[in-house]
């Protein structure tokens, strides 16, 4: 049976940290207002998160990155807007460079209150904020079946998205400790494979029956079959602090997701790789970045990432043409030139130290580059 092409429609939905624009550190008890004035303004396209210090967007449903761009940067400017008049800042960024997870306040929602209680200490850690990436694939087979070749893929979108060097005031030596954070939830990591949409269903059915999980919602693997829409949703990145690097990983992932979508098609498909090789390049993203290359399977070898994204974008040429994001696509090589966030992050604070600053204030100025940064490029 011959499957028509995907919508290929895009969403994204950002979580952001609120930081007191005096001290720098977090908002733990942010005015009940700020959330309120936001949602009178966004709809719902805004909601709180798990700590009260978070708040999430989302954008609407796209039709191509350019549309998702224009929204996802209101959504941005809004919030910032809403939370200036309170005195607060949003940062862009998966950690916050010194707050401490233990003095944040737990938004009082029965989904979250469920959480904490099920998942105790390892919840109450989850001072971490992510970027979820949908791409519209309307057929739940054809969905099931991209979801299984697409993990090959992740790592390169962690390397390219890091934003979490620091925590509790610490350097942790990774580009990306928000992932070590995560990784102590159940049902976190690679994607699990399956052969049909009907055996993923009846896997999701197990865990509900045994009241283990309300829903799909609870499977946090880096990609995952959203159960609200009919999409595939990317979740391994880190949060972009400049929202053109966040538009730059997007357009690239809906255009793998069409490259994958067009092998099938042609009746080819990407090659699987066991999850212990496909692991150890997540490993590698989490700790460096794109610092230290990424294996090439087929080689057998590390190759630099700047490589990689190279050959990356020939096989996915034709799709971000199709798509018309080729240029956004092409972009992420200025991620590999000037760095990720985490890179920026790093360099702020050893520029501060270099300039004279104690270990405190050299923080502050990272803060200070966050709150700039994410609103840099709306």
């Amino acid at each position: 049976m011959t499957v028509s092409e995907p919508p290929f429609t895009i969403g994204i939905e950002e979580e952001y940290l609120l930081v007191d624009s005096e001290s720098r550190d977090l908002a733990s008890e942010p005015p009940d207002a700020v959330l309120r004035e936001c949602e009178s303004r966004l709809g719902d396209l805004v909601r709180p998160e798990f700590l009260r210090s978070q708040i999430e967007v989302g954008t609407k449903v796209c039709s191509d990155v350019q549309e998702a761009r224009a929204n996802l940067a209101d959504l941005r400017r809004t919030v910032a807007e809403v939370a200036a008049d309170y005195g607060l800042a949003p940062i862009a960024a998966s950690t916050h460079p010194f707050a401490k997870w233990h003095e944040q306040a737990q938004t009082d929602k029965e989904r979250y209150n469920i959480l904490a209680e099920s998942m105790q200490g390892v919840a109450r850690r989850l001072l971490i904020c992510g970027m979820h990436v949908h791409v519209g694939i309307d057929d739940d087979e054809l969905r099931i079946d991209l979801l299984n070749q697409v993990g090959y893929f992740l790592p390169h979108m962690l390397a390219l998205s890091t934003s979490s060097p620091f925590w509790r005031g610490q350097d942790t030596g990774l580009k990306s400790y928000r992932l070590s954070v995560f990784n102590e939830l159940p049902r976190t990591g690679l994607p699990e494979r399956f052969e049909s949409h009907g055996e993923y269903q009846r896997h999701v059915d197990v865990l509900t029956h045994a009241g283990l999980i309300t829903d799909a919602s609870m499977l946090w693997w880096d990609a995952r079959l959203s159960a609200r829409f009919p999409t595939i949703e990317m979740r391994i990145p880190d949060i972009c602090t400049r929202l053109g690097d966040a538009i730059s990983i997007a357009a690239l992932f809906v255009s793998i997701v069409r490259m994958l979508y067009r092998l099938r098609r042609d009746n080819q498909r990407w090659r699987h790789y066991a999850a212990m090789l496909v692991n150890e390049n997540r490993w590698r993203a989490q700790r460096y970045g794109f610092d230290e290359g990424l294996v090439d399977f087929g080689k057998g070898e590390v190759v630099p990432c700047g490589e990689l994204l190279e050959e990356l974008f020939d096989l996915v040429r034709e799709d971000a043409e199709a798509l018309g994001c080729l240029e956004e696509v092409e972009s992420t090589r200025a991620i590999i030139r000037r760095g990720t966030s985490a890179h920026r992050q790093l360099k702020t604070y050893e520029e501060a130290v270099g300039a004279g600053a104690d270990h405190q204030a050299a923080l502050i100025a990272v803060v200070d580059m966050l709150i700039a940064e994410t609103v840099a490029d709306l």
